[in-house]
């Protein structure tokens, strides 16, 4: 199995997930500059966070137009496993793989800092080896984490299983206070229809070794490692 991580201008956290893959498949993703289309060989693709184009316009809006992002779609259609993280998940919504936008912060400041999010089911390729209902840690780092739909498109996530994540406090309850960034029903990160492609806000490649600060985001990389890697 090969993992491609897409590097645009601006982004800063390529290494991060890189570091990530490389511990829990074994091999090096491949980077993938903005203007390559050739993304053969590659199962899993992964939009990482960061500021690409600075973040003009709207988050992630000029991203969604570079040349690579054609082939993200058409390996997304194929039925390919695509992960986007903060900025990456901003591209997704953009390009119009995950419904949904990301709007500014419900305070209006940038947030860096852990949150804790829980596990609404753990039976896709990139949540098996959590629980259902199990809560971790997370390092956010985002200006526009608002998630935000019309709330028909809030119901269909909702009873199609959609939703991957929410914020929570570190109990697994909801609560105002544990949804920092204000997003809808405290979703924290949302999947496709196939549930082959998961754009999150929080970074859990942050979160892969001890020497980091803790495992708690491990599970997603390991969750992927023993589906996809031979």
């Amino acid at each position: 199995m090969r993992a491609g991580i897409v590097v645009f201008p601006g982004i800063n956290r390529e290494r991060d997930m890189a570091i990530a893959i490389e511990s829990c498949f074994g091999q090096a993703p491949r980077l993938v500059w903005h203007h390559e289309t050739d993304l053969a060989g590659l199962d899993l693709l992964v939009l990482p966070g960061g500021f690409s184009y600075g973040d003009y316009l709207r988050c992630g809006a000029m991203a969604a137009h570079s040349p690579v992002m054609g082939a993200v779609a058409a390996h997304a259609r194929r039925g390919g496993y695509v992960l986007g993280v903060c900025n990456g998940f901003q591209i997704l919504t953009e390009a119009g793989l995950l419904p949904g936008a990301l709007l500014r912060n419900a305070g209006l400041r940038f947030l860096s800092m852990d949150c804790f999010l829980r596990v609404e089911r753990a039976d896709t390729v990139f949540t098996s080896r959590w629980a259902a209902g199990e809560v971790f840690r997370a390092p956010m780092a985002h200006g526009d984490g608002n998630y935000t739909a019309d709330a028909d498109t809030l119901d269909r996530l909702e009873g199609e299983g959609r939703v991957a994540f929410r914020y929570v406090d570190a109990d697994g309850k909801t609560s105002a206070a544990a949804n920092l960034n204000g997003s809808a029903r405290a979703i924290a990160g949302i999947y496709s229809d196939n549930a082959r492609v998961l754009g999150l806000m929080p970074h859990p490649e942050d979160l892969v070794d001890p020497l980091l600060g803790g495992v708690d985001g491990r599970p997603l990389f390991d969750s992927l490692a023993a589906a996809l890697v031979a």
